[in-house]
């Protein structure tokens, strides 16, 4: 049987909590050869990964100087030291690597060297974040471009953040809309039933950060309490501004009626939306610039068969259609996500056919199988290109 072509994917951290959609991406090529490159090995039990195809490059022993010089005083990106290069370059020969997928736009600027030394196509696939913050200072904008022009391809996970690379000066002949998707054999679908005695839960699960508009689902969740006083919310993650969050939930008088779960795994996740009737996730662009491509844990929910509330925000409009498959609402509209969340209540019929419009649209746009031949046919394309 011949050997599949490999291709190597490097991620700073392989793999932080949070990026699920990452490993199931590069877990799940077919019909090609994955292999990792990485700075640092995390999470190795949640997310297990052949050794043999590992490859835990080394880092400089004084790679704080580095960063502290260009920040304080060079007031740049730093890049990869020469010997960093020719390493990477060996240990990509050595993996027979045919192409370099590189994760995320903001790591790709400090391996600008790697990625015009290296004698295969490179992709270079960005997320979110790393379109928005910074993008604007000319420290950070004039090396984004030069990634523009050295990488072959450049991914995008929405429509929205390839339309923003765009603009940011990317060739849109270089751009291609790779969308990250979800196994939906995981997700069964489950019609949700009117709770008893207006037992309505309400659910929502990210990173707890400024742009996912946690403080807006406990504003909306204080409304719906008061009408619904038996009605629940449970918020799934970890973040900077758990504590924080927990004294807002106390200030709007709803502490004991939420639920701070931490960070959960896929088994104890999946059985938390299946228990939910409505996924929130009002997601805003913070001033930094920070934003999202499209909430995996959206779409986890869509599909599972909770009605969806959410924001017109980066690439979620892309996933719901308003009205049709979950509600959305202005960034940063705290009064008319209340509204349309006791909408929805008060009227479960239309909820639930929402919800079937939701799964409906996931099978059709985010489909892991379907999405992963995509991504296959567009490195084998690079690949046959540069032969």
């Amino acid at each position: 049987m011949p050997k599949k072509p490999v291709i190597a994917s490097y991620v700073s951290d392989f793999l932080k909590s949070d990026m699920l959609h990452v490993y199931r991406q590069v877990t799940g090529l077919q019909n090609l050869e994955p292999w990792v490159f990485t700075h640092k090995r995390e999470n190795e039990a949640r997310f297990p990964f052949p050794k043999k195809r590992l490859v835990v490059l080394p880092k400089p022993k004084l790679r704080w100087w580095r960063r502290w010089v260009h920040k304080n005083l060079k007031k740049a990106p730093w890049h990869l030291y020469t010997w960093e290069v020719r390493h990477a370059l060996l240990e990509l020969e050595r993996a027979e690597a045919k192409l370099l997928h590189i994760y995320f736009g903001h790591t790709a600027i400090h391996f600008l060297p790697l990625i015009k030394a290296c004698p295969h196509p490179v992709v270079v696939s960005f997320h979110g974040a790393d379109a928005g913050v910074d993008v604007h200072k000319p420290s950070h904008l004039s090396p984004l471009r030069e990634v523009f022009a050295a990488a072959d391809l450049i991914q995008a996970r929405s429509q929205s953040l390839a339309d923003d690379l765009i603009k940011l000066g990317c060739p849109a002949e270089k751009v291609r809309v790779q969308r990250t998707s979800i196994p939906l054999e995981e997700w069964t679908f489950t019609p949700r039933e009117i709770p008893a005695d207006g037992v309505w839960r309400l659910f929502q699960s990210c990173r707890l950060i400024a742009k996912k508009g946690l403080d807006l689902t406990l504003d909306a969740f204080a409304t719906v309490h008061r009408e619904f006083p038996n009605a629940t919310l449970t918020i799934a993650g970890d973040g900077p501004l758990k504590e924080e969050l927990e004294a807002h939930a106390a200030r709007l008088g709803v502490a004991e009626s939420v639920r701070f779960a931490g960070f959960l795994d896929q088994a104890d996740l999946r059985k938390e939306v299946a228990a939910s009737h409505f996924f929130l996730h009002p997601s805003r662009t913070t001033s930094d610039g920070n934003r999202e491509g499209v909430p995996n844990a959206m779409l986890e929910a869509m599909a599972s068969g909770a009605t969806v509330i959410a924001t017109k925000h980066g690439g979620i409009p892309e996933a719901v259609e308003s009205g049709e498959s979950g509600w959305l609402v202005g960034e940063n509209d705290g009064a008319g996500l209340s509204a349309g969340l006791l909408a929805l209540i008060k009227d479960p019929q239309r909820s639930q056919a929402m919800a079937l419009q939701a799964r409906a649209r996931v099978e059709a746009m985010f489909d892991r199988s379907t999405n992963i031949k995509v991504l296959e046919d567009c490195y084998r394309g690079l690949m046959e290109g540069a032969s």
